[in-house]
């Protein structure tokens, strides 16, 4: 059993979190100052979700003010492989089942007892309320 898994509504709130510190600024700044249009403002902020968990012990800013973060289900840190195949590999599958498959990964967050999502699954990786030990 994984130890100490993050909630669905931790999770939850991690992203609005992010919307809020992180997507809107950005969108804000971008658009309105500079002038890139929303395409390429999403494209930054999915950049965002997939390498900052790597750079910084599996947190990014939502996660990290929610006090959760993504690790791999052996407890070592993430990768960029396992952030490609959480963050893009996993999005294409949602793509795919037209939502279906984001249906199921909020039913497995909200049943399952370690609280894994059909993209952690995928990836190998779980949320948890840990901290990191090497920070």
């Amino acid at each position: 059993m994984l130890h100490n898994p993050a909630r669905f509504f931790q999770r939850l709130g991690a992203l609005i979190l992010d919307i809020i510190c992180v997507y809107l600024p950005l969108a804000l700044f971008s658009h309105y100052l500079i002038g890139i249009d929303l395409l390429h403002i999403d494209f930054i902020f999915v950049l965002y979700i997939f390498l900052a968990p790597v750079l910084w012990y599996g947190y990014n800013v939502g996660k990290r003010l929610s006090g959760i973060r993504i690790i791999k289900k052996n407890g070592a840190d993430v990768t960029l492989f396992t952030m490609f195949m959480r963050t893009f590999l996993a999005q294409y599958v949602y793509i795919l089942t037209i939502g279906i498959g984001l249906l199921i990964s909020i039913l497995m967050v909200l049943i399952r007892k370690d609280c894994r999502s059909l993209h952690d699954f995928i990836a190998g990786t779980y949320v948890t309320n840990d901290k990191p030990e090497k920070v």
